[in-house]
């Protein structure tokens, strides 16, 4: 999986040095809270490595799960997603497959920017490999996450079922 660099931040594969701060920032409500239907804390050492590895097994050109680093000093400050985004259960299969960037960062990095500039210098790598078109869904009252979207120039869909079997804010951004 690629490196992809922007003015403050370095996004670089998951490394199984990082299973302690993959352990703090999931074992946190505050940061999980918002994670799927059926969010969970992570409880320990053994399932931040499987995490990890998990996140180094996406082999795709386009899509991955980063790290987020500061370029400064290589501080970890998070994770960032581009992926296929699984339907809710009943959902008709078959059409092109909705491609999801999220993010999730620990509460020492919240409010810095560096959500809005890590999905934007993603969605730019995106863009430029042939990527059409990127959603995001937030939980409906994660206010943080759908002002991100909005910062990014996301266009707001409305509230979808359609991911995840969980009501979600559906947001929507096009190649240029």
């Amino acid at each position: 999986m690629r490196t992809i660099a922007s003015d403050r931040l370095l996004l670089r594969p998951w490394r199984d040095d990082d299973a302690d701060f993959l352990l703090d920032l999931e074992s946190r409500w505050e940061v999980v809270r918002f994670l799927g239907a059926r969010p969970a804390i992570m409880n320990n050492r053994e399932d931040a490595l499987a995490s990890i590895a998990r996140r180094r097994a996406i082999d795709d050109p386009i899509h991955g799960i980063w790290a987020i680093t500061t370029a400064a000093d290589g501080r970890l400050v998070g994770n960032l997603l581009l992926k296929p985004i699984p339907l809710s259960t009943g959902q008709p299969a078959g059409g092109p497959t909705d491609v999801e960037i999220g993010w999730h960062l620990h509460p020492d990095a919240w409010g810095h920017g560096y959500a809005t500039e890590a999905a934007a210098t993603v969605l730019h790598d995106a863009f430029h490999r042939g990527l059409a078109r990127v959603i995001a869904v937030t939980d409906p009252d994660n206010r943080a996450s759908q002002a991100v979207c909005q910062r990014l120039g996301m266009t707001h869909l409305g509230r979808t079922t359609r991911y995840y079997d969980t009501p979600n804010e559906l947001f929507e951004k096009l190649a240029d």
